[in-house]
């Protein structure tokens, strides 16, 4: 004896929020400076730079 169960369902989602977050919410901003369009000697100078720095911060936290 078989039953046949039917339901009906909004499955539309029609959520009406102040923002969204899709794709388009945030169009990308052109950056000042960017690591892609420095040349190699740069891209090592800016790495050597932040190891410096962080070397120092690892430096002062152990004395």
């Amino acid at each position: 004896m078989a039953q046949t169960h039917s339901h009906a369902h909004d499955h539309s989602h029609a959520h009406h929020h102040g923002h969204s977050h899709g794709p388009h919410a945030h169009p990308a901003q052109v950056a000042p400076w960017s690591i892609l369009r420095m040349t190699v000697p740069a891209r090592l100078a800016a790495a050597l730079a932040v190891s410096a720095c962080l070397w120092g911060i690892v430096w002062l936290a152990m004395r």
